[in-house]
């Protein structure tokens, strides 16, 4: 991959989009993530304003450091870049008591919970997009958007642009290196920070980015009997994964009433 043209591309991209959109420019939820981290940094190079906001729900202490740590050099590098955190524990503390069930007797508790965290800091990211005339801008990679759906329908992907949502995890890591992105973040093991313990993503999902990526390569032309041993195991996790989250990136379904019963 081209890097330097490639970031060319997507920071000349996102100044077009915003003027067009007639947006004064770009808020991005930071994680401590090597996702937002990127985006983030690509947006900060267009020289349009960029809102990093921080939004810990119950976070562990290294992401919230990292996310900390990523605002501040962004702003040391861009006088463009603004940052703030909202802390939206107390938030999601108050809703999770409103909407306290037995999990034994509804085992998708803490999936609903872990993905009403992201749809709340979507809301948030909205609200504060549209007091300054910011785009909200997605941080999804190519394998979670259209592999095998590692986001939240409504909330982290629910986004106004998606800038890296056509490179893959393994090409985010060497644009970050090219945008000289903090190390810690680089380093870091990728997770959610959806949970309240430590979940990463290959706990998650059953495999890492690069097999995943491996199996994206191959979906269109082989199916899992094409291999064996652990060859045969991703590709089976990517399938069962491509196949369940197809309801992420179809249009919304539209019950098409019969002109003869409209007449």
């Amino acid at each position: 991959m081209h890097n330097q043209a490639v970031i060319r591309h997507i920071v000349g991209w996102l100044k077009d989009y915003a003027g067009k959109a007639r947006a004064k420019g770009f808020i991005v939820g930071v994680s401590g993530g090597i996702d937002s981290a990127v985006v983030s940094t690509l947006a900060a190079r267009t020289g349009l304003p960029v809102l990093l906001l921080e939004m810990p729900i119950r976070q562990q202490p290294d992401q919230v450091s990292r996310a900390q740590a990523h605002i501040t050099d962004l702003q040391q590098r861009f006088t463009n870049v603004s940052g703030m955190s909202v802390d939206l524990t107390p938030t999601f503390d108050t809703f999770a008591t409103s909407v306290e069930v037995d999990e034994h007797a509804f085992p998708n508790k803490q999936l609903a919970l872990a993905n009403a965290r992201s749809r709340l800091r979507m809301l948030t990211l909205y609200y504060y997009g549209q007091l300054h005339g910011l785009l909200v801008t997605g941080t999804g990679n190519k394998i979670e958007d259209f592999g095998v759906g590692f986001f939240t329908k409504y909330g982290d992907g629910g986004v106004d642009i998606s800038p890296i949502a056509d490179l893959t995890k393994t090409q985010v890591y060497e644009l970050a290196k090219e945008l000289e992105i903090i190390e810690s973040i680089q380093q870091a093991v990728p997770t959610d920070g959806l949970w309240d313990t430590e979940r990463t993503d290959e706990e998650q999902m059953g495999a890492n980015y690069p097999e995943l990526e491996w199996a994206m390569s191959v979906y269109e032309t082989h199916q899992p009997e094409d291999f064996s041993g652990r060859e045969r195991e991703i590709l089976e996790i990517y399938t069962r994964l491509h196949r369940a989250m197809q309801h992420k990136v179809q249009p919304i379904p539209v019950c098409k009433i019969p002109e003869t019963l409209l007449g």
